[in-house]
């Protein structure tokens, strides 16, 4: 038994209520990390230093997915509002 009305159900695709992520991060979160590091591996020719800044800032993000698939908005947020949530 439903309680639907006929004609007033949609089918909702999972694909569409989950973040898009690319490495298991967030999409732009992984597009700015990986410029940055490119910049700093390939601009400065710092290889090690921008190999290593692409693996850990992957990391934190992808440790950041995992607590909260939604953190950079929850991130945004709190910036924005932080000086009226100061106790």
């Amino acid at each position: 038994m439903t309680d639907a009305l006929a004609g007033f159900e949609v089918p909702l695709h999972r694909s569409l209520t989950e973040p898009i992520l690319l490495g298991g991060v967030p999409r732009s979160v992984a597009i700015v990390n990986g410029t940055l590091a490119a910049a700093v591996g390939l601009g400065l020719q710092l290889w090690s230093a921008g190999f290593a800044m692409a693996v850990i800032g992957h990391g934190l993000a992808l440790w950041g997915t995992r607590a909260d698939p939604q953190f950079v908005d929850v991130f945004a947020r709190h910036l924005k509002h932080r000086s009226f949530l100061d106790t």
